[in-house]
């Protein structure tokens, strides 16, 4: 197994070197994890290896996370260490890719039954209600990547006054359209289900369409901006 090829302790130092880590997750496949923060800048570096990497001979396909992403390769590599190398220079000197996304302008019923946590968020974040409403609107989010469940759009760009833990007790159906806080991440439901969000209100927009052509309404490099239909405190 390769681990921490770049964030390794070196023989007589205790300091250590902050870098990728790749590790292999079975025989054919290896994640690379950005290191630092969630920040725009690391992921469109991630974006950049990720059009690098669907290049490589063998590469089946390319999972794009939030600061990470896998390689899935059509037969196991008969030298990982080769490949990891491959990813640490590329990492090192791709510039960031920049994608053009679409702009979506989306409405949000802030607070309410469906956004029952937004009292929480607010306690949390020592604010008001409506001060945690038009700092949640008020900023442009960015799709950093797509997962978790079909349709869901990692954003980037939440205000670092409001961020949130996640729940420790989710909520076991949640509908899908909530609009969500995690972390330092904002986010939609796509599906209805169990989720450990924080739910600040809810929109009428559907995520994910198995029956068209692109089922998924959203692309990594889309922007969004919402805005508030109504206001229930």
């Amino acid at each position: 197994m390769l681990r921490n090829m770049a964030g390794e302790l070196s023989e007589g130092s205790m300091e250590q070197k902050i870098g990728p880590c790749i590790s292999m997750m079975g025989t054919r496949a290896m994640l690379f994890e950005a290191p630092g923060d969630f920040t725009l800048a690391q992921q469109r570096r991630i974006w950049a290896l990720t059009e690098a990497s669907r290049e490589c001979r063998d590469v089946a396909e390319v999972i794009v996370g939030v600061t990470n992403l896998m390689l899935v390769f059509s037969q196991a590599p008969e030298n990982p260490k080769v490949v990891a190398d491959w990813l640490l220079k590329a990492w090192d000197t791709l510039p960031e890719r920049h994608i053009k996304g679409k702009l979506f302008e989306i409405g949000v019923r802030y607070g309410g039954e469906l956004g029952e946590d937004l009292v929480h968020v607010a306690d949390h974040a020592c604010l008001s209600r409506e001060d945690v409403i038009s700092i949640h609107h008020g900023a442009e989010y960015t799709v950093c990547a797509l997962g978790s469940v079909p349709g869901f759009g990692y954003l980037h760009g939440l205000d670092p006054r409001i961020a949130t833990p996640r729940k420790s007790v989710p909520s076991l159906k949640m509908l899908a359209g909530t609009v969500t806080i995690g972390g330092r991440q904002a986010g939609i439901s796509a599906l209805t289900g169990p989720n450990g969000w924080n739910s600040i209100g809810f929109t009428e927009i559907s995520l994910f369409n198995p029956n068209q052509e692109s089922p998924s309404l959203f692309a990594m490099g889309d922007r969004i901006r919402f805005y508030p239909e109504s206001i229930n405190l």
